[in-house]
């Protein structure tokens, strides 16, 4: 039982990480209630008549998804199973030939708001159509460049958003050119949550991170926590390569090195004075991870430089020592740990978090709040 009181509270179970029924249960618990970023929209989908398919979760939650625009300029995004016979409406990305969604099964026809149009050799049946032939709409929700979706949220959108917004809102986050050359995809052998606890706390930084421990100022590293989300705000050590800051922002006068933010549960935007390096962390299963990283640059000239001189060392560096807490976590000598409570305040947060998620979907709870 994780505690509200750091100070007392010890951390998940080393079990947690490893149990193959705690891990299933997370994907309808966890992951299905919350808000998940739709990759690539922001290249791919930009006027009307085109059209992505995609998957809520790649390797998780492989429920078939369409993004795309109506005929208003609107977009959506709708379920991608025809309400005949589930067949996948669209298999690949690219532009429709007319306003409406054709399934090549059996010739049902959409519109592009998901409403059902028309079907051969139908005229006979009875009560059709019915609210259950139109596709299934999904909430959708733009953030500058991004697009966001989910199954069932568990928390409003602009909640989840909102302090994000107000730190960095000064950023012309819109215009950041994303940069395919300089975005990879890793494999961790660890639990997806491991991962996430190494990247909410700076604790470690001095001990794994001797490159980046030299562009920050450790005394002044601090975690602010919010409902949904949480932000790490690292110092520069040296007052170079740092944001600026409008007068009016709330850390006006501190040379802010970097901002990185947590959204609960998988996904990190981490701002620096270049751009923006986003990570995405999706569980394949229990004992890997895929963490794919999506680079967007503001400033050339200032990549290599500061906090975000080197991602790639850094994340082979978390890399590394994620795998073998994995390991570690699954002694028979290792029950659970205790939180720092000056130091790791943001993974005390997420296991709060979690630990709210599984018992909501326990008992029954509502979802929205």
């Amino acid at each position: 039982m994780i505690s509200n009181d750091i100070r007392q509270s010890p951390t998940l179970p080393g079990q947690f990480y490893h149990d193959a029924g705690r891990f299933e249960q997370g994907k309808e618990s966890v992951f299905a209630r919350s808000w998940q970023l739709i990759t690539g929209a922001e290249e791919m989908v930009r006027l009307p008549g085109e059209v992505l398919p995609f998957k809520f979760m790649d390797g998780l939650i492989e429920e078939p998804l369409l993004l795309l625009y109506d005929e208003q300029g609107q977009p959506r995004c709708l379920s991608n199973v025809c309400t005949h016979r589930g067949k996948i409406l669209v298999e690949h990305p690219g532009r429709l030939d007319r306003s409406q969604l054709i399934c090549g099964y059996h010739g049902r026809r959409f519109g592009l708001d998901g409403s059902f149009r028309s079907m051969p050799e139908m005229e006979s049946a009875l009560d059709f159509p019915c609210a259950s032939d139109h596709l299934t709409q999904l909430p959708l929700h733009n953030w500058r460049q991004f697009q966001f979706t989910s199954l069932q949220p568990a928390f409003p959108f602009d909640a989840w958003i909102a302090e994000m917004e107000q730190k960095i809102g000064f950023l012309p986050i819109e215009t950041f050119r994303f940069a395919p050359e300089r975005s990879r995809d890793y494999l961790v052998k660890a639990h997806w949550a491991l991962y996430c606890d190494n990247y909410l706390e700076g604790f470690h930084i001095p001990f794994v991170h001797k490159g980046l421990a030299t562009s920050l100022d450790w005394s002044g590293y601090r975690t602010e926590c919010y409902r949904w989300s949480n932000c790490q705000v690292g110092i520069s050590r040296g007052g170079e390569h740092c944001f600026q800051l409008p007068t009016h922002h709330e850390d006006a006068g501190q040379e802010i090195a970097a901002y990185y933010f947590w959204l609960f549960p998988n996904i990190m935007f981490n701002f620096y004075p270049w751009g923006l390096s986003l990570n995405i962390v999706r569980p394949l299963h229990k004992d890997l991870t895929r963490v794919s990283f999506r680079t967007y640059v503001w400033d050339e000239a200032k990549l290599g430089q500061g906090a975000g001189g080197d991602v790639d060392l850094v994340e082979r560096e978390d890399e590394a020592v994620v795998e073998q807490v994995h390991i570690g976590t699954r002694s028979r000598f290792y029950q659970s740990g205790r939180f720092s409570p000056s130091r790791e305040t943001g993974v005390h947060h997420f296991h709060l978090l979690l630990q709210e998620m599984f018992a909501e979907t326990k008992t029954g709870s509502p979802t929205i709040r």
